[in-house]
């Protein structure tokens, strides 16, 4: 079609250029004919362009500016709207119209050592080592607001569906329904890939913060972020096998979420207020107690060193306080998190919280979006004239799972981390910690107050 486009207009061209030498013209229908030339040559040299084809040893004509207009009109007339543009955003993005589609995919390789205690028999101590994640997937926009997400994640062994929803989009207006987390805190939000160190804060997994099928509904007008859903169970608790032999469709979990965020620009610093409350009501095998547990940092260590005695909970009551800044260089981040668990019995409240500050060494800043922190995008990328980005994260850590009768033991974790981001999408990660435990589930020849150091060690590819 195009290179029939191509000889018409070059035939046109001639057969205007023709009369040029068969009469003489006036100055004025000289001019005017000429112009008429450039303007078809512009379109074809546009044709061109997009056919990526220009004839051999030539090079479109250099329009006066009594054809500019034209030669704009022609190329204009050629980009039609829904033509498909192809990008690079880690991957090939494809983008007609109002439509788009992009490939997604993350790779997590890790490392990692936990020292033994002196009087510890436990296996899953010492050097250990996994691949964290591995996800595919692909997110686009269909057309007239909608848009989806849908990605598989090996993990543990096993592979299961992380972001799986569909959204609808209106001004400031977002609805998602599918399987999603459910705004439980900054840390928790903030990708695995953005974070300050290998692993999120302790509270985040001890409280069993998750992904679950629901819907939700955002309101992001300027410096107000609100979020708010319901939302039933994860994925794999929902299924009919999570019931045994003997089980029906017994799982009636739901719970009711919310998340506001305030978050001016003042001056240079970007700065982050947040808080947000959760009623989960568990209705699923009520005979079936709870445990709240967590590892020593590192995920590739099975250990629970913290863990709470099985208890019955009918519901959870959790709420939590956010709190962060970033400016130039530098950022800071800080949250408060309560867990009641509330039974049959007596209730039980846990807490969590972690203080935080990271400095780029190089000229970088993290970047900030929708209410969670982002990665660096290197200003000096590796073998383009510099290094990469290079940031150093500092964290304290804490965790209380004991209330009244149920002891569960307390952590203090220090932590020290270095990210280096030589191009974009791909991070290595080194961290190491110091963790004080009072009352630990293990105990070490007889004690349960006690100190272990962890390191780990992480490549990290996501797209």
């Amino acid at each position: 079609m195009f290179r029939i486009a191509r000889v018409a207009l070059a035939a046109t061209a001639s057969l205007i250029a023709m009369p040029l030498a068969a009469a003489p013209l006036t100055a004025e229908e000289s001019q005017a004919l000429r112009d008429e030339v450039r303007a078809l040559q512009a379109r074809l040299a546009a044709i061109e362009a997009r056919l990526g084809e220009a004839p051999p040893g030539t090079a479109p004509a250099a329009a006066s500016p009594a054809s500019a207009p034209a030669a704009a009109s022609a190329a204009a007339s050629v980009a039609s709207p829904d033509a498909t543009v192809i990008g690079w955003k880690g991957s090939p993005q494809f983008t007609s119209g109002d439509r788009s589609f992009k490939v997604k995919g993350r790779i997590q390789l890790d490392a990692g050592y936990v020292s033994k205690p002196r009087g510890i028999v436990d296996r899953g101590l010492g050097f250990s080592n996994e691949v964290r994640r591995i996800r595919l997937g692909g997110e686009g926009k269909l057309g007239s607001g909608f848009g989806y997400k849908l990605e598989l994640e090996l993990s543990d062994n096993k592979v299961g569906l992380v972001d799986t929803f569909v959204t609808y989009d209106r001004g400031p207006w977002q609805i998602s329904i599918g399987n999603q987390n459910q705004f439980q805190s900054l840390d928790e939000l903030t990708g695995d890939t953005t974070g300050s160190l290998m692993e999120r804060a302790a509270f985040t997994d001890a409280f069993n913060f998750e992904r679950r099928l629901g819907i939700a509904v955002q309101y992001h007008r300027k410096d107000i972020l609100l979020q708010a859903g319901v939302f039933s169970d994860d994925i794999d608790a929902l299924a009919d096998s999570s019931d045994g032999p003997n089980g029906g469709d017994e799982n009636n979990s739901f719970s009711i979420d919310g998340r506001a965020v305030y978050a001016p620009k003042l001056g240079g610093t970007q700065v982050h207020l947040g808080g947000s409350a959760h009623l989960r009501m568990l209705n699923r095998l009520s005979d079936a107690p709870t445990r709240y547990r967590q590892r020593p940092f590192l995920h590739s260590t099975n250990s629970r060193i913290l863990a709470t005695p099985n208890i019955f909970v009918d519901r959870e009551l959790n709420y939590g306080l956010e709190v962060a800044a970033i400016h130039g260089r530098w950022h800071t981040a800080g949250e408060a998190n309560w867990l009641d668990a509330i039974g049959p019995g007596p209730n039980s409240r846990f807490f969590g919280g972690y203080a935080e500050i990271g400095y780029f060494l190089t000229d970088d800043s993290r970047t900030y979006r929708n209410g969670i922190f982002g990665g660096a995008k290197p200003s000096s990328p590796f073998g383009k004239g510099g290094i990469g980005a290079i940031q150093l994260n500092l964290r304290y850590d804490y965790l209380d799972l004991n209330d009244g009768a149920i002891r569960g033991g307390t952590q203090n974790g220090w932590f020290a981390g270095i990210i280096w981001t030589p191009v974009e999408y791909l991070r290595f990660n080194l961290n190491y910690g110091y963790l004080a435990y009072t009352g630990a589930a293990i105990r070490a020849g007889g004690r349960t107050d006690y100190g272990m150091h962890v390191g780990g060690a992480r490549v990290e590819l996501d797209f």
